[in-house]
């Protein structure tokens, strides 16, 4: 009967149905227009295009979920400082805290411009008052050594001072030249971020002045003396700033201190503190003014020396 037959193939469809519905989902059938007579042919083809979440297929006629939104690697220029703050936390969040799989902000330097140093001084000139430098060592941001070398002074060595220093007569045997380690040092130190504890002793026994946007001292940083509990404005040796914030003991015994182990504790203080500290040179330091454009047509007055012309027209000319 007619009735009988109508049932049959309600069912057929159903099963067909069934089945393409399968067949769309494990991506062997394209999936069906769900678009109605007005939506033009255009859109019909874009609305094709399938969209792979999570291992299954769809149509754009379903709704796609947004993908989470990660943090950008930099900041506009004009970024306040509490808000070069929190972006700097939210992607140390992101990573897993070293500075290895952490990527900076563009308005931080990134871990690779960072060097810490510190250097080891001996008595020369009259009574041995003349500081002049001994021993220079300088470690990345993760505190890997990357230079360590005696040096041996200009003038000759008065006092040794090696209860301080570390620094004896056997020690300049292996030494080379001031002006050698110098060269060398001065190379490491371009362009970065450099971290010291009264840094400016090194820097004079080195003969050079790095630059002050650049120079990171941790004698002089009011929040490491606060988080010890010590007054903000006291200077406090790179010892007690040890003991106090990273329960570390250094300059221990009558040997002398580690220009090395003072360099890497300089860069743990340093990295304790960065965030807040970086957000307050922020506010503090006064923005640079751009660059003045130079347009290197403006002056063609030099162009019209002979030197300038080439030889062939010159010939033709006289």
């Amino acid at each position: 009967s007619p009735q009988g037959r109508s049932k049959k193939r309600s069912r057929k469809h159903q099963r067909f149905m069934e089945r393409r519905t399968l067949l769309e989902q494990k991506g062997l059938l394209s999936p069906r227009r769900c678009l109605d007579s007005h939506t033009p042919v255009a859109e019909v083809e874009a609305r094709r295009t399938l969209v792979k979440t999570e291992g299954t297929t769809i149509s754009h006629c379903r709704k796609v979920p947004k993908p989470k939104k990660v943090a950008s690697s930099s900041l506009s220029p004009s970024a306040s400082p509490d808000s070069i703050a929190r972006h700097h936390s939210v992607l140390l969040s992101q990573g897993n805290g070293s500075s290895k799989g952490v990527q900076t902000s563009s308005l931080l330097p990134r871990p690779g411009k960072y060097v810490a140093i510190d250097c080891e001084m001996v008595g020369t000139g009259p009574q041995g008052r003349l500081s002049e430098l001994a021993r220079c060592s300088v470690v990345n941001y993760e505190g890997d050594v990357i230079y360590d070398k005696y040096v041996r002074p200009e003038l000759p060595i008065v006092d040794y001072r090696t209860r301080w220093s570390g620094i004896t007569k056997q020690h300049m045997k292996s030494a080379i030249p001031f002006k050698a380690a110098q060269a060398e040092i001065l190379k490491i130190l371009k362009d970065k971020i450099v971290v010291g504890h009264a840094i400016h002793n090194d820097f004079q026994a080195l003969k050079y002045f790095h630059p002050k946007d650049k120079t990171r001292d941790t004698s002089r940083i009011p929040v490491l003396n606060q988080r010890a509990g010590l007054p903000s404005k006291a200077s406090v040796s790179l010892k007690s700033l040890a003991r106090h914030l990273l329960q570390k003991k250094i300059q221990v015994g009558n040997k002398g201190h580690s220009s090395v182990e003072d360099a890497q504790t300089a860069m743990e203080l340093y990295r304790l503190v960065e965030v807040q500290w970086e957000t307050e040179l922020a506010r503090s330091l006064p923005a640079r003014p751009p660059s003045p454009v130079t347009d290197p047509t403006a002056d063609s007055s030099q162009y019209m020396d002979d030197r300038y012309w080439p030889t062939d027209l010159m010939a033709s000319s006289l």
